[in-house]
Formats: structure tokens, C-alpha cells, sequence
């Protein structure tokens, strides 16, 4: 089968075609997040007539926000102010005649971990993205679950430390907690400087309690970590893992698998993965 996974990024969009679980073609375009619907429009159209084949059996689009899943429209992004309320799924479906399903970008990698990645031998598996915001997406008996209004997987929202989840346990720790960025942790980290492997392990206690939550509410097999702060992992994983010890049922946290996801384009993938979860 074959499939096409479209990511709309507020700078850049990019697409590829998905052959026999492989990414076999893509196409990158950047764009100007203030360029006019219309104009973002043609420049979509043009990023997947690039990559789409006669064969191709569904289109897969992630967007940076969440998505009116029944209606198939994106209701806004922080990043392209002239899209709003853009009945996205029936516009490419008129064009391509093809299938057509939209999400945002943290089911998107939820998605493609369960097709392509780590989380492909587990039925229950949460992807959690840890970039500028965090975000997650919840694989629940083998199937993507986004809730009626595509709000499934916020935890970062959720009040912790007069803040929320998100001011802690994401880029945006380093920033507000240290006054620093998470490059520069992760450069001072990787050369042994024991202030910024503090950080991570300060990072790691927060993700501990976040991690926690998840597990008194979806009770996942494995978390899969992604986004620009999992590649370091190895630095947060032991602070986070201590910090399971206090969870209520023990045996739950042994057995749950933490891993940070190791797959390439998981964008693309993921989008892609839309049309089959």
C-alpha cells in the first residue's frame, strides 16, 4: 500500500510517499507562516503532486494544533494566522481523490511510532513529544484514540508547581527554571559539566511526575519519547526512572518500557500512519 504523509510545520511543510512501510520519495517547501490561505494552499498542492503516485490510497496531514477530526478543518495555528477554520480534509480530497485524514502533530508521532517504530509490538503505547511545548498521543488496543475534540493527550496542561505540566517537563524547563536553553544543557551535558547534568536530572524528576500521571490514567506499555529534548535521553532517563519508585502500584512502573524514538522522517511517517489507525 501505498501512502502519502503530509507535515505542516509554521515554517516549512513537507510530504512523502510511504511504499511497503518505507519512505521511498519526499519533498520539502519552505514557507512564510504570513502568506495568505490561498497561497499556503497552492504550495501544499504543489509539495504532494511531487510525491504522489496514481496508486497512492490515502493522504495523511499533521498540523501543529488540534484539528476538527468530524469536519475535517484545521481551526487555527499559532504560526500561520491566515488559516482558520480550513475544511483542509475535503479540499485535498476533491483534488486527490483519495482519503483523506488530518491530526495533530503529536498523534501524528504516536502514529508512526506504533506503524514504524518503537512502540510496533505494543497494543497500549503513549508517544510523548518534548520540543518547545509537550504534547502526547495515545495508542489505546492497537488504535490511535484522539478524543471527540482531538484534546486527548494534553497532560502538559495539566496545573503542577503553580505552572502546568508543560512549563516543567519540556524545552521550556531550561528557559524558565535556569535561564538557559536546552542546547546549551545538552552541549554542557554531553561534555560532562555536572550543572547542566543537573538540570536534566531536575528535568528528569519532573518528567518522573508527568510520566505518573500518564500511568494512573492511560496504563501504557511503553512510552516513546520524541521531539528536540529525547536525544537526551540517556542524561533524564535515571532521574525519571527514580522518580517511578514512589508510584502506588510498583510492579506497573517495573514493567513499563521508556524509550526515545530512534525513527527518521517520524513526521512524515506518522502522517502517513493516519490512514491506517
Amino acid at each position: 500500500m501505498e501512502l502519502v504523509g503530509a507535515d505542516l510545520g509554521g515554517t516549512n511543510f513537507r510530504a512523502g510517499l510511504v511504499s511497503g512501510g518505507e519512505l521511498v520519495k519526499t519533498a520539502s517547501h519552505g514557507i512564510d507562516g504570513a502568506s495568505s490561505r490561498d497561497k499556503l494552499l497552492e504550495e501544499l498542492y504543489s509539495l504532494i503532486d511531487r510525491v504522489i503516485t496514481p496508486s497512492a490510497a490515502g493522504i495523511g496531514v499533521g498540523v501543529p494544533t488540534i484539528v476538527d477530526l468530524k469536519r475535517g478543518l484545521i481551526r487555527s495555528t499559532t504560526n500561520i494566522p491566515s488559516w482558520k477554520d480550513v475544511p483542509l480534509r475535503d479540499l485535498l480530497e476533491a483534488r486527490y481523490r483519495v482519503p483523506v485524514r488530518l491530526n495533530n502533530d503529536a498523534n501524528c508521532f504516536a502514529a508512526g511510532e506504533k506503524l514504524f517504530g518503537k512502540a510496533k509490538d505494543f497494543d497500549s503505547a503513549v508517544g510523548v513529544v518534548l520540543g518547545t511545548g509537550l504534547g502526547a498521543g495515545l495508542i489505546l488496543d492497537g488504535k490511535l484514540y484522539s478524543g471527540p475534540n482531538c484534546g486527548a493527550g494534553e497532560f502538559g496542561e495539566i496545573p503542577y508547581l503553580g505552572h502546568n505540566l508543560e512549563y516543567y517537563c519540556s524545552g521550556k524547563f531550561f528557559r524558565n527554571v535556569h535561564n538557559t536553553t536546552g542546547r546549551d544543557a545538552f552541549a554542557g551535558a554531553s561534555a560532562g559539566d555536572r550543572k547542566a547534568l543537573g538540570m536534566f536530572a531536575e528535568f528528569g524528576g519532573h518528567l518522573g511526575e508527568a510520566v505518573k500521571i500518564i500511568l494512573y490514567a492511560v496504563d501504557p506499555e511503553i512510552i516513546v519519547f520524541g521531539g528536540s529534548v529525547s536525544s537526551a535521553f540517556r542524561f533524564f532517563a535515571p532521574a525519571l526512572r527514580e522518580s517511578l519508585r514512589s508510584f502506588s502500584y510498583p510492579e506497573t512502573a517495573e514493567k513499563l518500557k521508556l524509550a526515545a524514538s530512534e525513527t527518521e522522517n517520524i513526521a512524515i511517517l506518522g502522517a502517513a500512519a493516519l490512514c491506517r489507525l
